[in-house]
């Protein structure tokens, strides 16, 4: 399991810290619940909104059920909630980090609550999906999902929660992406998701557990990620493909070209804080340098 907890390191890191929390009952301005729908809560969480978007992913479920998708979306806002509860971005050396989350959930009242919730809805996706691939073992949208759901998982246990589980999701996880690229080697959100592992393992590993973990390549991960980003998809998935091209260019000290996805996100993402804060910071730095010449 050591291999596990290295790995937790390195996906500790994939999602950014959470924006400060706005009314859970914000969708559209102006717009009653009741008229609100599935994308709406996808704006808001791609806008870093991830308390509105668990609560209005919550409500669609009188009119609209419980399905894959509703489970995939509300766990990733529960998911950046937490992480935004329990983890500092200052934070760098890992045994303090390990020992400041402890603290934190100790201290965290909104947490179990959080927690419940989350696991609550990946079990009911796993389930639904399992469920479905038993009926259909090539069903695309179930393995995907399956894969999303069981990643999700893996990164609230070994990243915010700091336990060393999840190597069966991980697992089910790999297959599952690998399964539905194969089928369809242009899906996006399976390419963005597999660009992810490959990106962790390779540069957060060491080489025994990268091989343990099934291997990984951070010049693979890069152009699969370019790659996502330029397919003509729709309008959230190529969404999720620019996110995380803009944090693997700042990951990778290339901010040049974060700096320029960054604006193109903030054109249709206005009211994101996290690329609002990032693009001020990335003025201020390119202001003072030239005053400095």
């Amino acid at each position: 399991m050591h291999h596990m907890w290295a790995l937790a390191v390195g996906l500790g890191l994939i999602v950014a810290p959470a924006a400060a929390p706005v009314p859970s009952g914000i969708g559209r301005a102006g717009v009653p619940i009741a008229q609100q729908t599935f994308t709406d809560a996808q704006r808001l969480f791609y806008n870093a909104r991830y308390e509105a978007a668990a609560a209005l992913t919550l409500e669609l479920r009188a009119s609209q059920g419980q399905d894959l998708a509703n489970d995939e979306l509300r766990t990733s806002a529960l998911l950046f909630q937490l992480k935004g509860l329990l983890e500092r971005p200052s934070d760098k050396d890992a045994d303090r980090k390990d020992a400041d989350k402890k603290k934190a959930l100790r201290l965290c009242a909104a947490c179990p609550a959080l927690m419940a919730a989350f696991f609550a809805d990946v079990r009911h996706g796993q389930t639904l999906a399992r469920a479905s691939l038993k009926a259909n073992p090539g069903d695309e949208a179930a393995l995907f999902f399956l894969g999303k759901l069981n990643l999700n998982y893996v990164w609230l246990q070994l990243g915010p929660l700091g336990h060393k589980t999840g190597w069966d999701e991980y697992w089910e996880a790999r297959r599952s992406l690998d399964a539905v690229l194969k089928k369809h080697p242009r899906h996006v959100r399976a390419l963005v998701a597999r660009a992810w592992i490959d990106y962790i393992v390779n540069t957060k590993m060491p080489w025994g557990t990268r091989w343990v973990l099934g291997g990984g390549s951070k010049k693979r991960a890069l152009a699969t990620m370019r790659s996502a980003e330029r397919i003509d998809s729709d309008f959230f998935s190529h969404a999720e493909a620019g996110f995380g091209l803009w944090d693997m260019q700042v990951r990778e000290h290339d901010m040049i070209r974060a700096t320029e996805s960054a604006r193109a996100l903030a054109l249709d993402f206005p009211d994101n804080r996290e690329l609002a804060v990032f693009l001020e910071t990335r003025k201020n730095t390119e202001n003072h340098g030239t005053h400095r010449n």
